[in-house]
Parts: C-alpha cells; sequence; structure tokens
C-alpha cells in the first residue's frame, strides 16, 4: 500500500526583477529599469502562475512575498490587480501574511497608502545601514534620513508589521558602528529586524573589486555583540539572520520548515510536493527578462531524490535556533529512527540536540552550521557516505 504524505502549507513568492542601479554587492537577480513594462509583466506573471497551478492540489496560500529588485517601482494599481488575479485562481487564507520589500527612496507616503489598500498587510525596508558613508560606498540610492521618513510613511500609511533590512561587517565597520545601526532602528520599533552579514558574492562589483572588510576577529565579536543587543532590546531570534519582537515572517518560516512554495517571475525559484505519485520537486524560471516576458517561464524542473531529501530538509531547519518539531520528518518521508542515526555524530559532538519532540542546533551547532551541512552533503557515487565529520 502506497504510504500518504500530507501535503506542507504552501506560500507564494513574487520577483520583480527591476531595481533604478545595481547596488555592488548584490548578486540577486536584478536588471536596470529600462524599458520595464509594469502590465505586460504582470500578465506574464498570470500566465506563469497557470502553468503551476497543478502544485496547488486543493490548498491555499498562507503567504505572498513579492521580492526583487524593486518591487516598490511598481504602482500599486498594477500590485493590486495582480493580487486580485492571483485570488481567482488560488484562495488566500484569511489572515495571509502579504509582503512586500520597498527601498526607502520610493517609499513615499501617498504610495505606502495605496500599496496597504491594494492588499499589502507586510512591509519590508531596505534600510541596511544608517550611516550614510556606508550607504553611499553599498551603492544605496537613499540616506539615513530617507529610511527613518520611510518608516513613518508605513506606520501613518497603517502598517503594524514592519521589517528593516541592516546588514554588519561593512567596509571597515567597527563594532561600535555595528551596534549603533541596531541602536537607532530599534529605536523605531519596527516589528521585525533582518540582520545579516555582507558576503562578497561572485559576479558582483565587490566580488571583483572587493572593498576592505573587518577581519574575521572583529566580524565575530559585533555579531555576539548585536545579538546580545537585539535579545536585550525584546527581539527573538528565531532564523539566523531573522529577529523578531511579536510573530516571525510567516513567509520565511515557512521555507525553514520545508514548507512548499511557488515561485513565479524571473529568476523565481520554487519548492513544491504532489502527494499522487509522492514527490519533492524544486522549480526554476529563466533569469533574463527579456525571455521571461516572451513566454518563456520555466527553465527546470527537478525531483529531490530521496537520497538527498535529509540534506534539503537540514539546510533548511538547522537555521532556526528553536528547532523543528520531530513530525516533519514524517511529513516529508524520513523514518525518524535513521535520521536519528545518520545525526548522532553532531548529537554526540553537542551540536544538535534531539528529543522525543524537537531537532535543534545547540548555540555551538549554530556556529558551525556549514560544517554540518557539508557533511551531509549528497555524495554522488554513494548517497549514504558522507563527508569527513568536522573536528
Amino acid at each position: 500500500m502506497t504510504a500518504v504524505h500530507p501535503l506542507p502549507p504552501l506560500s507564494l513568492y513574487i520577483h520583480l526583477p527591476w531595481c533604478v542601479s545595481k547596488c555592488p554587492y548584490c548578486d540577486f537577480n536584478s536588471h536596470l529599469a529600462v524599458g520595464m513594462s509594469e502590465a505586460r509583466y504582470c500578465d506574464n506573471l498570470i500566465s506563469d502562475l497557470q502553468c503551476d497551478l497543478h502544485y496547488v492540489q486543493t490548498r491555499r496560500l498562507n503567504s505572498i512575498f513579492i521580492g526583487g529588485g524593486t518591487p516598490s517601482l511598481f504602482s500599486a494599481s498594477a500590485i493590486a490587480n495582480l493580487l486580485e488575479r492571483i485570488a481567482s485562481y488560488i484562495p488566500l487564507a484569511y489572515n495571509c501574511e502579504i509582503t512586500l520589500e520597498a527601498n526607502p527612496e520610493s517609499a513615499t507616503l501617498e504610495r505606502l497608502v495605496a500599496y496597504r489598500d491594494a492588499g499589502i498587510n507586510r512591509l519590508s525596508l531596505g534600510v541596511q545601514s544608517c550611516d550614510d558613508q556606508q550607504l553611499k560606498q553599498l551603492g544605496r540610492a537613499h540616506d539615513a534620513q530617507q529610511a527613518f521618513r520611510a518608516f513613518d510613511h508605513a506606520r501613518r500609511a497603517g502598517f503594524d508589521n514592519i521589517n528593516c533590512d541592516l546588514m554588519f561587517g561593512l567596509a571597515q565597520q567597527t563594532q561600535a558602528q555595528a551596534v549603533n545601526d541596531i541602536e537607532q532602528i530599534a529605536a523605531l520599533a519596527p516589528e521585525h529586524i533582518s540582520w545579516y552579514q555582507l558576503t562578497l558574492e561572485p559576479n558582483t562589483v565587490f566580488y571583483s573589486h572587493p572593498p576592505t572588510l573587518p577581519d574575521d576577529d572583529t566580524v565575530w565579536r559585533m555579531q555576539c555583540a548585536g545579538i546580545a543587543l537585539l535579545e536585550q532590546l525584546g527581539y527573538r531570534r528565531y532564523e539566523v539572520s531573522a529577529y523578531t519582537r511579536h510573530e516571525p515572517c510567516y513567509h520565511n518560516l515557512n521555507y525553514w520548515c520545508f514548507g512548499d512554495y511557488l515561485g513565479i517571475g524571473a529568476g523565481a525559484h520554487g519548492k513544491v510536493t504532489l502527494a499522487v505519485p509522492y514527490q519533492v520537486i524544486r522549480t526554476r524560471k529563466h533569469r533574463m527578462p527579456q525571455s521571461y516576458m516572451a513566454g518563456q517561464f520555466c527553465l527546470e524542473r527537478r525531483e529531490i531524490a530521496s537520497s538527498d531529501l535529509l540534506f534539503e530538509f537540514l539546510l533548511n531547519a538547522l537555521r532556526l535556533p528553536e528547532g523543528i518539531e520531530i513530525a516533519l520528518f514524517s511529513r516529508i518521508g524520513l523514518d525518524y529512527q535513521r535520521v536519528k542515526q545518520q545525526l548522532s555524530p553532531f548529537i554526540d559532538k553537542s551540536w544538535l540536540q534531539l528529543s522525543t519532540e524537537r531537532l535543534k542546533p545547540t548555540a555551538t551547532g549554530l556556529q558551525f552550521l556549514n560544517e554540518m551541512l557539508e557533511y551531509y552533503l549528497p555524495n554522488p557515487q554513494n548517497p549514504l557516505v558522507y563527508a569527513q565529520i568536522p573536528n
């Protein structure tokens, strides 16, 4: 008899790939907003969605995340029309979380009021730093005062769920400067702060012309100081780089708990589950807006091999300091007893903690997250043989 696995919750990611300028650190699929046609692009988004409707399987959307690029370049009327058309194909949960990323320079009060009226109920502001010199080096189009003003506009527009993105480990940044950024943003009392380290990614200006970054010891000290300060200020760390005063971002939490998400838009990724026959599938859409606008949507559809499921699952789940429920193993077809045996090297090292109800990384485990994941990387020759256990 074929085992029946319950389907996970379903979310939707929408990628709007255009920006006014390309930041030198950004490796996201973003392009200069030349010849952008929001109406034509939205029509293609709906066509893309229609191609993926068979993955829905009677579920509702629990969250929608509109990322980019700079989604706030799109008009509120285009966003409202897009959301209305999506809801005509897939029902939205009554409390569906709908997030829009916005840059401070485009977050005027008028636009934010219109986005709120369009159905956006969560706003993510790309602040990145409160230091004007750092913002200039990062290639950002706003200054600190514009960021603070954008946050005030968001509150006045009625947003009661706001995230602020902040980076640390910036060029020649000191620990005091990194902590000062947190203090200034926390003084605004956003519900959520994403605080993450600047990394030099391939195919970026910073990768080919690297700035002088703080050394590893300095970055480690500023990270420890920042985590301590955020917790002192009432922000709970629920993911490696995510902190909240209230509820976590549902959309991101669905990623980390190996939930399903459709990905539409140029370069968007998706992860979906089929009930019969049971399959876990990753999808990837064409990156270039020109190809996408010509109706070329799906670039890749790849089933995750059963031997790779543990790695794919841990890649997400181990980012959560509070861990995940043991019940999630059976939801994705992983045998608990076998998983327990496979995790034993890191349980013995006190990098992982396993109870009858939860699996969670310890504080040490979070420090060595990449090393643990490398150990579970699938081996093409023998999927049951892992890399040498790190010391």
